[in-house]
């Protein structure tokens, strides 16, 4: 017998920056999709975090006798070293770093990340879906997205073009950021740039001739944008509505701006009901930046030991 009463349960949803009654799409059963891990390099204590408080979440609300589906991805392609669109993939330059493969890069961040989570003692999602498994679904949503006009092509590369869909649509809505402020603080286009304007972002990107992450494609041979693969992954497997998507506050803007944009784009539909963000790991107010986090667990733990 379910336990959950739908009236007594609120969640502060980012979008309308309100604690709001839950009530599920679909009445005892609940779609959440949390942005998972880029496993180029060890979790680290911020990172957990974010795992952490969704894992409480996926909890209580199994607690409460709903039917969860919790899915959480791996990324281990596509995400750039800026999020502009521009730099090296994050896995292909630890691996170049390291000399081995970007496969190899990926197998082992992501059993350190598996195994530091067990360490915290969290459930595992109910489906942990990587992005490379879902090249051809990414394709066929690009493909979608220029059909409706809201994506063009140039030189191979494919990109998302803000300004026309904002015309009907309100991009910024997650962030609070309007349009008009976004086009009055970014530099001009460099004459290097395949973009229309500089608030486009590539939805696939042509791989240079040293880039060994590459798959075909109708445009080129490349990769995927990095806030496509969400899109996707939330959508297949938990439809074109889902009630809960979760994240780090600094996935807000770009990433979880442009996931919206995707999904109202290719299904005319707005994607998530409300959205939920965990905080940064602070220390007197302040940010705390990888390092600092490593280097504190070093002194508090391996006194005697300082690791470069």
């Amino acid at each position: 017998m379910a336990l959950y009463k739908e009236q007594s349960l609120k969640l502060y949803n980012s979008i309308t920056g309100e604690k709001q009654i839950f009530k599920p799409i679909n009445e005892g059963h609940v779609g959440m999709y949390v942005c998972g891990p880029t496993v180029y390099s060890n979790v680290h204590l911020g990172n957990c975090r974010t795992f952490i408080s969704f894992d409480l979440i996926f909890r209580y609300l199994k607690h409460l006798g709903y039917k969860v589906r919790y899915v959480r991805n791996i990324t281990d392609a596509g995400h750039l070293e800026n999020d502009a669109d521009s730099g090296e993939d994050r896995i292909a330059k630890k691996a170049r770093l390291e000399q081995i493969e970007p496969m190899e890069v990926v197998q082992r961040y992501t059993v350190d990340f598996h195994n530091t989570l067990q360490k915290f003692n969290n459930l595992p999602p109910s489906i942990e879906p990587t992005a490379t498994g879902h090249i051809v679904e990414q394709i066929e949503t690009i493909k979608t997205i220029l059909e409706k006009g809201f994506a063009y092509e140039v030189n191979g590369s494919v990109y998302f073009d803000v300004i026309k869909f904002n015309k009907d649509h309100n991009y910024g809505k997650l962030s609070g950021r309007s349009i008009e402020d976004m086009i009055a603080n970014t530099r001009e286009l460099t004459a290097q740039s395949d973009k229309k304007n500089p608030q486009d972002f590539a939805l696939w990107k042509k791989a240079e001739t040293q880039h060994i992450m590459r798959w075909p494609s109708p445009w080129s041979d490349g990769f995927p944008g990095w806030h496509l693969e969400c899109t996707v992954m939330s959508t297949k497997y938990l439809g074109e509505q889902f009630d809960i998507h979760g994240g780090g506050m600094d996935l807000k803007f770009p990433h979880h701006e442009c996931e919206i944009a995707q999904g109202e784009a290719s299904t005319g539909k707005n994607p998530v009901n409300y959205w939920m963000h965990a905080n940064m790991l602070t220390l007197t107010g302040k940010k705390w930046q990888k390092a600092r986090v490593i280097i504190f667990f070093q002194m508090k733990y391996f006194p005697g030991i300082m690791i470069i």
